[in-house]
């Protein structure tokens, strides 16, 4: 069988700077090809070659055989490429049912069919098995999950025979991972030729039959999943292999740092939450989506209103509702989404260390440039930060790279207490890696540390101990020892002990 997409020694260059160099990449139909590599690999200029958004410098592009050239997007669709964002299209204001036929709805001499326009989006709603969505509902009611279908049905509407999907499970629970990769499945056996990317491994091992890997924008190789377990997977995608992605746990567990008692949460009508973390401890916290974790870490923070309970850190009462209260208390907060929570896009790596740091590093409202960069060196230069420039915008950075920006922001504050919000959501093996060693390295130093993550592996291989939510509440607590996948997914649906 032959390809129906082959990239031969693409290369696409950006000023000086070599984004891809001599990559080969084969899409054969009734296949998943896994795309893989760590940030800044070269994943997402190879997606904009292969959607014409990017014109390459050198190599050969063929589909069904046959030399493009450099297309357009709109040759691109017509010649049967189809993508599927992590930034979903969809226009929330307006109906799924003209999301779906946008540009192309059906009309009488300018004037809308409406009738039309129900039957044929109800039509590519049954493709994606939603086919009792009512089509003229706002895309801004539907859930994520169902946004991320009507974004298929709205390319499979095209006919491609190539779909690409650019990590389509980044803000999906695992029941609709489970369902859509089912639905990737299907697409693969009805014949399309698929590419896959993900920072999950376990997801390219659930649906590929072939794996690409970049490395610093080379191709570093390609065969049949089969061929790679987990650890072979991440060494060629780092270039070097990872004796063990969790850092091994020689702390020593202190006295108490924070104490939590009688917390009840805004909208929880009964119940309390209580619990201690000690210095050197590393907390987790599982649960299923709407479970209540991150509303617990937002509660500690200050950013949430609760009903009732008293915070304490190290012997001392901080109020509650206050995040300015917690930061003086020693109190960080690395948010689930950085980029809206968390950081400030287009300022300088710089700003977004300092800022936090600001009465520290003024006089007279004006800021100390020397202090600025004394803190920026002292906080940032041991969190092996790749950048240029402490004044590249942060927006320049990949996951991994913002995520120790923000790292480095609660350290130049002292914090005693760190609370991560899913470290890793967005990040590439190697960078976790990294995370997960400064994570441990600062439990080792005395702090105190809280982990909420949707990733249960994640949880069990860097907590202490882990406290599973229920319905905004402790559902249970679990030893390192007692924590398994199978104990934690009980608690969390159940409630009850096994």
């Amino acid at each position: 069988m032959s390809p129906y997409v082959e990239l031969r020694n693409v290369s696409k260059a950006f000023g000086p700077v070599w984004a891809l160099t001599d990559v080969h990449l084969e899409l054969y139909p009734g296949e998943v090809n896994c795309l893989a590599g760590e940030n800044g690999a070269g994943k997402s200029t190879l997606i904009k070659i292969l959607t014409g958004a990017h014109q390459r410098d050198a190599g050969d592009y063929l589909i069904d055989g046959r030399e493009v050239g450099n297309p357009t997007p709109a040759q691109a669709r017509q010649a049967g490429i189809g993508v599927v964002y992590q930034e979903l299209s969809l226009l929330p204001d307006l109906s799924v049912a003209e999301n779906l036929l946008m540009g192309r709805l059906p009309n009488r001499r300018g004037i809308t069919r409406p009738r039309e326009l129900r039957r044929q989006a109800t039509a590519m709603l049954e493709r994606v098995d939603q086919g009792h969505l009512d089509p003229d509902t706002p895309v801004a009611e539907l859930s994520l999950a169902v946004r991320q279908l009507v974004e298929i049905a709205k390319v499979l509407g095209q006919n491609p025979k190539v779909l690409i999907f650019d990590e389509p499970t980044t803000a999906l629970s695992e029941t609709e991972t489970a369902a859509l990769l089912g639905r990737i499945k299907g697409l693969r056996d009805d014949g399309h030729a698929i590419m896959y990317v993900s920072h999950h491994l376990e997801e390219m091992f659930e649906i590929g039959d072939r794996v690409t890997v970049l490395r610093d924008g080379k191709f570093a190789a390609s065969g049949p999943m089969r061929d790679y377990d987990h650890d072979s997977l991440i060494a060629t995608m780092v270039g070097r292999k990872i004796e063990s992605l969790y850092p091994a746990s020689s702390r020593t567990i202190g006295e108490p740092r924070l104490v939590v008692e009688g917390l009840r949460p805004a909208g929880v009508h009964s119940g309390q939450i209580d619990f201690t973390v000690r210095r050197g401890e590393i907390l987790g916290v599982a649960g299923l989506l709407g479970s209540g974790r991150t509303e617990l870490l937002r509660a500690i923070f200050g950013a949430d209103p609760i009903a009732a309970g008293r915070i304490g850190i190290d012997g001392v009462e901080v109020k509650p509702g206050n995040p300015r209260t917690a930061v003086r208390a020693g109190v960080g907060l690395l948010t689930e989404d950085r980029k809206q929570l968390g950081l400030m896009l287009e300022l300088a790596i710089r700003e977004n260390a300092s800022i936090a740091q600001l009465p520290q590093i003024s006089r007279l409202s004006l800021v100390d440039t020397k202090a600025e960069r004394s803190t920026v060196d002292r906080y940032l230069g041991g969190l092996r930060l790749r950048a240029k420039s402490w004044e590249q915008p942060v927006s320049s950075l990949s996951g991994g790279n913002q995520q120790k920006v923000l790292l480095a922001r609660w350290l130049a504050t002292r914090a005693k207490v760190l609370l991560f919000d899913e470290p890793t959501k967005g990040v590439d093996v190697g960078a976790k890696s990294e995370i997960y060693t400064v994570i441990g390295d600062l439990a080792a130093e005395g702090l105190a540390v809280i982990v909420v993550s949707s990733y249960l592996p994640e949880v069990l291989g860097l907590a202490d101990r882990v406290l599973v939510m229920r319905e905004g509440l402790v559902a249970g607590e679990l030893t390192a020892s007692e924590a398994t996948e199978e104990a934690v997914l009980h608690l969390a649906s159940t409630g009850g002990s096994k």
